[in-house]
């Protein structure tokens, strides 16, 4: 066959294509316009069953929604989801973030998020391990040997070890670095047995010490390179952290200046963490110098939550998306009467002023179920004995009490013994909570015949009062904690002006008491303990060095539920953060299991 008898072949079936193509497309369309736009003019007959059938495929369609909403609560509940950007808002100012330096709310806040220690507490307040995989004393009481958990890193990646461990505490111990820790640490011996085990060896038994254990370990291969005296100003502490706690540092930044000054610390979570990494997306610490900034940021939802106030301000309170936690602190809020002080020295005007207060409706006036303290030992603490509590709300006993020390009522309603008045100053921080408290003791105790004279401190200077024992009366919470050891309190070796932390502030002063406290610290069976203990709470409550108001709380309010804060009952403000690792603002459907 030719070639030009295929090309022509070719040209037929082509044009036989075309036509069919034409042929079909032209049926196509007589068949639209019949069956579709020819039927258009017989919709008006047929609207009202067309109509009635969309509704009831409508109708059908929004109760198999309905249906399948109502039903979801059966195979489907609301939990808590990982994920979210949360910031918390602290007074006060960024100093450090090294554990052995930590002071302040705001520095011992951040330390908790990136440092970990080798013991922590739980939920209900519990000392239990944290970076330790378990610990044991030995039976005089005197070496604590501990054993890491295997495989713990720094969050730079590199391994957490024995070496750490004493590399923090010798730290402490040593002078030059001036840790705050430094006298508690004293005469302690700290030895690696092995990568992962490190022994505490004490020179006498001390029932409290694993208490101890719970600061933050720091890391050898950064700063072990430095000069102790030069750690407390290393750019570690500010700039660039590195710890094994839950979240890691990210970033820092400051605005602002004066009142309007805040910092703001950005934190990571840190996925290798031992516990779990963090749920949370991010966790950031705004420090305000001036609350009301804070509490403006607050209502301005610039940040999530915010910790420390004394009371919720009206606008916050009204506000139902606000969440309150509250708190309660092994804590105790007193009145120390310096008993070196010449009206105070005497232990019968001591005596009454105890009688004269009435602490229970002081509480009352607090807006918040406070316990009461009635002793130097908190009620829930096992050493507590009811025998030994404070006499209290007994005006007419006091009154004759210091009748009959030869303080007499004056004309102008104040006692007087021998031409000196029963005056005397009560210094307190300038807070809320404080100055009502102040307030109602000066109105019970001018009841009485006793002038007062108040002097509500800032900050700065109150914390320069307590150092110095610059006052006559102090009203002021101290930090007890579970362990009944209040050596550091009351033990008249606490008063002297050469002890370092000089943390009796009522320069109180007894044989009988010292005796019972090294008694008390020394035993490591409770129930012995206990027994020990009772001479000092005698002492206590005859000598009136104090009188014991309520403990005091965190209040803690959140714009959103935090799940997985389900702390009671804590030992410090930071210790709210134990579980910080599980906490949570996200909640999403999820299928039953």
């Amino acid at each position: 066959m030719s070639f030009r008898t295929i090309r022509m072949r070719l040209r037929r079936a082509r044009r036989a294509a075309f036509r069919a193509i034409e042929t079909a497309s032209h049926a196509a369309g007589e068949q639209f316009d019949k069956n579709f736009l020819g039927r258009f003019g017989r919709l008006g007959r047929v609207w009202r069953p067309v109509t009635v059938w969309l509704l009831a495929v409508g109708a059908l369609a929004t109760g198999l929604g309905l249906q399948i909403s109502s039903l979801k609560p059966y195979y489907q509940v609301l939990l808590p989801a990982p994920g979210g950007m949360y910031s918390e808002g602290i007074e006060g100012s960024f100093t450090t973030a090294n554990p052995i330096y930590a002071i302040n709310s705001v520095d011992t806040s951040v330390s908790r998020l990136l440092f970990a220690g080798l013991l922590t507490y739980d939920s209900k307040n519990h000392l239990v391990s944290n970076l330790a995989d378990q610990w044991s004393v030995n039976d005089a009481g005197t070496v604590y040997t501990v054993h890491l958990r295997p495989h713990l890193t720094w969050h730079d990646g590199q391994p957490l070890t024995a070496d750490d461990v004493v590399f923090t505490y010798k730290t402490i111990q040593n002078p030059d670095a001036q840790s705050p820790l430094f006298t508690s640490w004293q005469g302690v011996k700290v030895a690696e047995l092995s990568p992962d085990t490190v022994s505490f060896t004490l020179p006498n038994p001390l029932s409290s010490f694993p208490y101890s254990l719970t600061t933050g370990i720091i890391p050898k291969h950064i700063l072990g390179s430095f000069d102790a005296a030069d750690l407390r100003s290393a750019g570690f502490n500010t700039a660039s952290p590195i710890g094994s706690g839950p979240f890691m540092w990210s970033s820092i930044g400051v605005s602002g200046t004066g009142k309007d000054a805040e910092e703001q610390i950005v934190l990571a979570p840190f996925r290798s963490y031992w516990a779990g990494a963090p749920k949370l997306g991010s966790f950031s610490i705004h420090a305000y110098a001036d609350r009301n900034a804070m509490i403006s940021a607050y209502r301005n939802r610039a940040i999530t939550a915010m910790a420390g106030l004394d009371t919720v301000p009206a606008a916050i309170a009204a506000d139902k998306t606000s969440r309150q936690y509250s708190m309660a602190l092994t804590a105790g809020t007193y009145t120390f009467f310096r008993t070196t002080n010449a009206i105070l020295h005497d232990v019968k005007v001591r005596q009454a002023l105890v009688l004269a207060a009435d602490p229970s409706a002081i509480i009352k006036q607090l807006g918040y179920p406070a316990v009461p303290v009635t002793e130097a030992m908190l009620a829930a603490q096992f050493a507590y004995n009811p025998a030994y509590a404070q006499t209290t709300g007994q005006l007419a006993k006091a009154q004759q009490l210091l009748d009959a020390d030869g303080w007499l009522m004056g004309s102008n309603g104040i006692r007087a013994k021998q031409g000196q008045p029963l005056t005397f100053s009560l210094v307190a921080t300038n807070t809320a909570e404080y100055s009502t408290v102040a307030d109602q003791l000066r109105s019970q105790w001018k009841a009485l015949g006793a002038n007062v004279t108040l002097q509500l401190l800032p900050v700065d200077s109150f914390q320069y009062a307590l150092s110095t024992h610059s006052y006559d009366a102090l009203l002021y919470g101290i930090s007890i904690g579970v362990d009944p050891d209040v050596f550091a309190y009351w033990d008249s070796s606490q008063a002297d002006v050469r002890s370092a932390s000089r943390l009796n502030f009522s320069e109180y002063s007894s044989t009988a008491a010292d005796a019972s406290l090294e008694a008390g610290r020394t035993r490591l069976d409770p129930a012995l303990r206990a027994v020990k203990y009772k001479p000092f709470l005698q002492a206590w409550q005859t000598d009136a060095p104090a009188l014991g108001l309520y403990q005091p709380r965190l209040l803690y309010v959140s714009h959103v539920q935090v799940y997985g804060l389900d702390a009671t009952q804590i030992n410090a403000d930071a210790d709210m953060y134990s579980n910080v690792q599980n906490w949570m603002i996200h909640v999403a459907w999820q299928t039953r299991q």
